[in-house]
């Protein structure tokens, strides 16, 4: 066991140079270098962020610089019952975040959603995009571009699929604006959310359009993705996956277990998600949907960024008559660019592949997609049971005394 009196002295003296231990793949004792030297330098105490449970060579894809981990609390929701395209029956979903009452809040959601006999849930599109910008001299040559692609999208296809043997090219949408012209190509990228896996097909298929057009790429995104970024495109024509999930609950039991009634959760929903949405120029339509996604993300090694995309939700809610004369509650949410993975990025960290083995997801499915599609189908579950008790407590007026008794 390395002293760390002696590696801190010996790293400060430059004896010791925490990129050769890297060299020699001793990433463990590189992170507590850098970490002592952070003490040192900060007269801080990083004893905690460096009690870390798994082998810092695991992170090495994930990370530069490391120094330990960030620890987050992880709870569980569920169970999450869906009947879905590739998600059936009961889930139990993990969730990190250091917001109190939003587990129980999820919780009493899916409680009721059970009682319900379980959501509905589909994703309803799948593609994610990667938009370069290319420089023309004039409109005459963006035309003369986007009718050389309209012509030759086969040729673009095989070039971006053959960096890749899972990827494949959906279909490649232009946008010219003066001498700018934006190519939106979208790729199937099966269980892997798959933005490096665009970024590289897309690469070699713009070396192809430099050749045959006048068209020069400026740049390999031209935020036209839109990747990390609140986008009306995404909220039109989706990121990744498109997924909407839905249920009807009797009013009887809107009453006994949510405290209010359908036509209050309606009325909420309306002056609320949508009304106050449109007014404040909202792409969101929604009362909370990016707490349970960023929740899942960091719990299950997605990319956290991509919660800006994930947000990008609309929440629906109205009566139904039910057939005893009674007024039901219709509620769906529906979210147009949620980017998930079940293999690649940070699902290969230790933590998250233990969080997806929960789910039972971990890895590639079969057939391709199917983990992923899954994914996507309980996220969206859970985030309707999150919109479905928050609108509640708001109805009911109770949103300040669950805060206060659980969130404090």
């Amino acid at each position: 066991m390395t002293d760390p009196a002696s590696l801190a002295d010996r790293v400060q003296e430059g004896e010791l140079r925490i990129h050769e231990l890297e060299a020699e793949a001793d990433f463990d004792t590189a992170a507590e270098a850098r970490r002592l030297l952070v003490e040192r330098e900060t007269d801080a105490d990083l004893e905690t962020i460096g009690d870390y449970a798994f082998p810092a060579e695991r992170a090495e894809p994930n990370i530069e610089n490391m120094i330990g981990a960030a620890q987050i609390p992880l709870g569980i929701v569920g169970p999450v019952a869906v009947s879905g395209g590739a998600a059936d029956g009961d889930h139990y979903l993990p969730l990190a975040t250091t917001e109190g009452a939003l587990l129980a809040s999820v919780n009493r959601g899916l409680s009721v959603i059970g009682s319900a006999d379980g959501a509905d849930a589909r994703v309803t599109k799948n593609g994610m995009t990667r938009a370069p910008v290319f420089r023309v001299d004039g409109v005459a040559e963006a035309a003369e571009t986007v009718e050389w692609l309209e012509a030759n999208l086969e040729a673009l296809r095989e070039a971006a699929e053959s960096t890749t043997s899972h990827g494949e090219l959906l279909g490649v949408e232009p946008y010219v604006v003066g001498d700018s012209v934006y190519l939106r190509f979208a790729y199937d990228t099966k269980d892997a959310m798959g933005m490096n896996m665009a970024t590289i097909a897309t690469e070699v298929a713009c070396e192809v359009v430099e050749s045959e057009t006048p068209a020069s790429l400026v740049a390999l995104s031209g935020n036209l993705c839109s990747d990390k970024k609140p986008a009306a495109i995404n909220a039109v024509e989706g990121r990744g996956r498109s997924v909407t999930a839905d249920v009807v609950i009797p009013g009887e039991l809107v009453e006994d277990r949510l405290h209010t009634t359908a036509e209050a959760i309606v009325e909420a929903n309306t002056r609320k998600n949508l009304v106050g949405s449109a007014k404040a120029g909202s792409l969101g339509f929604n009362a909370h949907a990016a707490n349970v996604v960023g929740a899942a993300f960091l719990a299950t090694g997605q990319d956290e960024a991509q919660v800006v995309e994930g947000a990008n939700a609309i929440t629906t809610m109205d009566t139904r008559n039910a057939e005893d004369g009674a007024t039901d509650l219709y509620a769906s949410v529906s979210l147009a660019s949620l980017e998930v993975g079940t293999v690649g990025g940070g699902t290969k960290l230790p933590t998250q592949s233990e969080a997806l083995d929960v789910l039972g997801l971990r890895g590639g499915g079969d057939p391709a997609g199917s983990n992923a599609d899954a994914l996507a189908e309980i996220i969206a579950v859970a985030a309707l049971a999150g919109e479905l008790s928050l609108l509640a407590a708001l109805a009911s007026n109770h949103l300040a005394s669950a805060h206060e008794d659980l969130g404090r």
